[in-house]
């Protein structure tokens, strides 16, 4: 049975800074898009919201058009007993029928003018609300033009990324499984802590990449030797020389070029 190679610490290494780099260029990709798919599912709920305003408001004209219906037939009623009540009057026998009448009468005037106010209330009410949804199609037709703008721009974006994002998520998992479980553990952990999500990084001018404390000479000769996995005491984040991240670089720049 053949012996399974061991891995060594710089293959690790390498492994550790190949996968950042995929990982870097994915979250590049997702940078370009920026905040561009919240502003689509904002500005899709907003137009949603506005349908549904527009819907309600139109319902709502339709009830005050049946309420102005009903006291329209409300009047016709009243005017109605106001002649039948006016009729009787000619032919009462004593004064406290004729009262009864008049009473009858003046009763079914108020009804008259009460519904008659109400309907003026409620026609006050349609040209207040047609007011509203003359506004609110006016803003629906601008915030379904400035959705599809943004749409545009968002398909433009995911038709050139798409693909490349997809490979090199691939990619990423592929790697994953090439390094120890505990180790991308740990980068995942890194990634998640330090800003820009670089959890490997290089010696720059005797520094970790992106920090401003030094790096003790011994600790830059280990990290140079590539026999241990070394993170910066400051950060967290895990140390490659300079060397080693200009190779990995360069290969993975031909890797990019071929997706």
């Amino acid at each position: 049975m053949a012996k399974k190679k061991e891995v060594t610490v710089e293959e690790r290494l390498r492994a550790l800074y190949d996968l950042q780099l995929i990982d870097s260029r994915i979250d590049e990709i997702r940078n370009v898009r920026g905040e561009l798919p919240l502003e689509v599912r904002d500005l899709e709920d907003e137009v949603a919201g506005l349908n549904i305003r527009l819907e309600k408001l139109v319902a709502s004209l339709e009830v005050i058009d049946n309420d102005i219906a009903s006291k329209k037939n409300l009047i016709e009623e009243s005017k109605a007993l106001i002649k039948k009540y006016s009729e009787q009057q000619k032919n009462v026998r004593n004064n406290r029928e004729y009262n009864s009448l008049t009473k009858e009468v003046e009763f079914q005037e108020l009804e008259i003018q009460l519904a008659e106010k109400h309907i003026k209330e409620f026609k006050a009410q349609i040209e207040q609300k047609k007011e509203v949804i003359s506004e609110t199609k006016e803003r629906l037709k601008e915030r379904e033009t400035h959705l599809k703008h943004k749409k545009g721009e968002l398909d433009a974006i995911l038709a050139e990324t798409e693909k490349e994002e997809q490979a090199l998520i691939e990619k990423s998992e592929a790697y994953k499984t090439q390094i120890e479980e505990r180790l991308v553990a740990a980068y995942n952990r890194i990634r998640q802590n330090v800003k820009n999500g670089l959890a490997v990084v290089p010696i720059e001018r005797g520094a970790s990449g992106g920090s401003f404390f030094t790096i003790p000479p011994q600790i830059q000769v280990e990290i140079a030797s590539r026999k241990k996995v070394i993170t910066d005491e400051h950060s967290g984040r895990i140390l490659v020389d300079a060397v080693l991240a200009e190779e990995q670089k360069i290969k993975m720049e031909k890797m990019f070029a071929k997706l």
